[in-house]
C-alpha cells in the first residue's frame, strides 16, 4: 500500500513497458491545464531477451528491473488510482511473463496491466489526437514498436479501424540482422516479410480514404531525424527519402557502419529492422508523405487514466455498447447489477473488497447474459469465452480474464478449476465475487420489474448467511427451489450457505 502524499494528489503518471523502450510521463492537472512535469525514457530492449520458445531471459529481466526500480523511485508517494502501467507485445508473448510481472510490480510499487494489441492501438491514437495541433482530415497513424506495429485510421479523436501486426524494429532486426550484417539481400528479405504481414490488410486500408499520415514513437522519430539531418527533406518523411535511406543502410553492410546523423548508439542495433517495416508500409499503402507526432502510447494511457478519474471511463462506455450490440436485456442487467451492488456493500469490509472489485463485479453483472447471443444452453460458458477473447476497449487482459471468470461461474456448478492460474489470494477474492454474482442472478431469475426487498447478507470467512422474510419467501417458491439447488451447486466451492427465515410467528 502506498503512502499518498496529499500535495501530489493532482499528479498523474503513465508508464509504457514497450518491447524496445520503457517510457514514463508524469503530468500535473489543475483547474486550468494539464502540464507535463517529468519524462523518462530508457532503451531496455526487453524484446531482444525472448528466446526461440518465447521465454524472457534473466539478463533482459534484470536490465528491465533496474530501470523499473528507478521508475518506482519517481512514482513513490503517488495515489495508486493516479498511476497506470501497461505492458505491450513482449509481455503479451513471454511464456514466463507472470514471474517477471510479479518482480516488476515489486520494483514499481504499482500493478501492471497487460493490454491487447488493439487496445494498444486505441491508446496510441488517443495519444496522437491529444498532441496534434492541426487536423487535416482523416488520418492514418503508424506506430512501429519493438515487437508489434499498430496502424490506426481515425477522424479527429475517434479511431475507426485499429490493427496490431506482429512485426517491429526489435523482432525484425533479430530475425534478419541478428549477426550485425545488413546488405541488400537481407534488407530486401526483411521488407518482403513485412509486406507479407501487411498484405491481408492493404486493400481495406486503401478503401478507408485517409488523407493525412502520421508516424509516432521511436522508430518513426529516429527515421525522420536521420532523414532531416542528412538533408534529404526539410521535415517529415517522404517516399523518396525513405528509398534513399534504405539505399544508404544497405551500402553500410553492417550495423556498426551505420553512421547516419542523428542516429544514437542505442537505436543503431534495431534501426535497420524498423526501416524495413516502415519501407514496407510506404510501398504497400503507396504513402508519399508522413509527418511526425510527439504523442504516443504513454500520452494515450495518461489521457485515458485522467478520463477515468473524471467519470469518462472508456470501459463503462464499452460495456454499454456491448449491451446494445449484443441485445442483452438491459433491464435485467440493471436489476442484477443493483442487487449485486447491495450485497457487495454489506460484505465489503468483512471480506476486504475494494472499489475496483465493485466496479468489475457490476460490469460482470451487466454482461452476464452476453452468451445468450450464441445459445441458451451453457450460455455462461459462451459468455466467458466471448469476454476473454473479444477486443474490449479500455480493459486490460487481466480485467477481461476477471470478467470472463465471473460470468463463467455465475450459474450451475461452482468449478474451482476455472480459477486455475490465479494466485491463492486472487482465487479467494474471485470466488467471493462470483458467489455474490450467483446470488444476485438467483434472486432476479423471475425478471420481475418490482424492486427486491433488502436481503441481509452476513459473512464469516467462508460462511455466508442470507436472512429472508417468511412471507416473502412463501410467495416466491421458485426462488426457494433455486436456493436449495444452490446448496448443491456450491458443494465443491469454499463456501457454506445458510438461509435464515425471519418473521415466523
Amino acid at each position: 500500500m502506498n503512502d499518498v502524499d496529499t500535495a501530489r494528489s493532482n499528479e498523474y503518471a503513465a508508464v509504457d513497458l514497450g518491447s524496445n523502450s520503457f517510457h514514463m510521463v508524469v503530468s500535473r492537472l489543475d483547474a486550468s491545464a494539464q502540464t507535463v512535469i517529468d519524462r523518462v525514457r530508457e532503451m531496455v530492449q526487453l524484446g531482444s531477451g525472448l528466446d526461440d520458445k518465447n521465454n524472457l531471459s534473466e539478463e533482459a529481466s534484470e536490465r528491465a528491473l533496474e530501470c523499473l526500480t528507478r521508475f518506482g523511485e519517481r512514482l513513490r508517494g503517488m495515489d495508486a488510482d493516479n498511476v497506470r502501467i501497461v505492458g505491450t507485445n513482449t509481455l503479451r508473448k513471454a511464456r514466463n511473463a507472470k514471474e517477471f510481472i510479479k518482480r516488476a510490480e515489486d520494483a514499481l510499487g504499482f500493478p501492471i496491466d497487460i493490454i491487447s494489441g488493439v487496445e494498444e492501438a486505441r491508446m496510441i491514437y488517443l495519444g496522437v489526437s491529444q498532441t496534434l495541433q492541426e487536423d487535416r482530415g482523416r488520418r492514418l497513424v503508424i506506430d512501429i514498436g519493438g515487437g508489434s506495429t499498430e496502424m490506426i485510421v481515425g477522424d479527429s479523436s475517434t479511431p475507426r479501424h485499429l490493427e496490431s501486426l506482429y512485426m517491429g524494429c526489435v523482432s525484425t532486426s533479430k530475425r534478419f540482422f541478428a549477426d550485425g550484417k545488413i546488405g541488400k539481400a537481407r534488407m530486401r528479405r526483411a521488407i518482403i516479410a513485412a509486406s507479407v504481414e501487411l498484405e491481408p490488410h492493404v486493400a481495406h486500408y486503401r478503401r478507408l480514404d485517409w488523407v493525412d499520415v502520421i508516424g509516432t514513437s521511436g522508430t518513426a522519430r529516429s527515421i525522420e531525424r536521420a532523414i532531416r539531418e542528412s538533408g534529404w527533406t526539410e521535415g517529415g518523411v517522404t517516399r523518396a527519402s525513405m528509398e534513399q535511406l534504405v539505399d544508404v543502410i544497405t551500402e553500410a553492410k553492417t550495423v556498426d557502419e551505420l553512421n547516419l546523423p542523428g542516429l544514437g548508439d542505442r537505436r543503431r542495433p534495431v534501426f535497420a529492422g524498423g526501416v524495413a517495416v516502415m519501407m514496407a508500409i510506404f510501398r504497400s499503402l503507396k504513402i508519399e508523405n508522413m509527418r511526425i507526432s510527439d504523442g504516443s502510447l504513454r500520452e494515450g494511457v495518461l489521457a485515458d487514466l485522467i478520463g477515468r478519474r473524471q467519470s469518462r471511463d472508456t470501459r463503462a462506455e464499452t460495456v454499454s455498447d456491448m449491451i446494445k450490440r449484443h441485445h442483452i436485456d438491459e433491464a435485467q442487467a440493471d436489476r442484477v447489477s443493483n442487487t449485486v451492488n447491495e450485497f457487495f456493500l454489506q460484505v465489503r469490509e468483512a471480506w476486504g473488497l475494494t472499489a475496483r472489485d465493485r466496479q468489475l463485479l457490476k460490469w460482470a453483472a451487466r454482461l452476464h447474459e452476453i452468451g445468450l447471443m450464441i445459445a441458451h444452453s451453457q450460455y455462461h460458458r459462451h459468455g466467458a469465452y466471448l469476454l476473454m477473447n473479444m477486443d474490449l476497449a479500455g480493459f486490460s487482459r487481466q480485467e477481461q480474464k476477471i470478467l470472463s471468470v465471473l460470468v463463467r461461474l455465475h450459474r450451475r456448478r461452482f468449478k474451482p478449476a476455472v480459477l486455475k492460474g490465479f494466485e491463492d489470494s486472487e482465487i479467494e477474492k474471485l470466488s467471493r465475487l462470483a458467489l455474490l454474482l450467483r446470488l444476485a442472478v438467483l434472486f432476479n431469475r423471475g425478471r420481475n420489474p418490482q424492486e427486491l426487498p433488502l436481503i441481509p447478507i452476513t459473512v464469516d470467512d467462508t460462511e455466508v448467511t442470507l436472512t429472508l422474510e417468511a412471507d416473502w419467501i412463501k410467495e416466491h417458491a421458485l426462488t426457494q427451489a433455486d436456493l436449495e439447488d444452490e446448496l448443491t451447486f456450491l458443494r465443491k466451492s469454499m463456501f457454506t450457505l445458510q438461509i435464515e427465515i425471519s418473521g415466523v410467528g
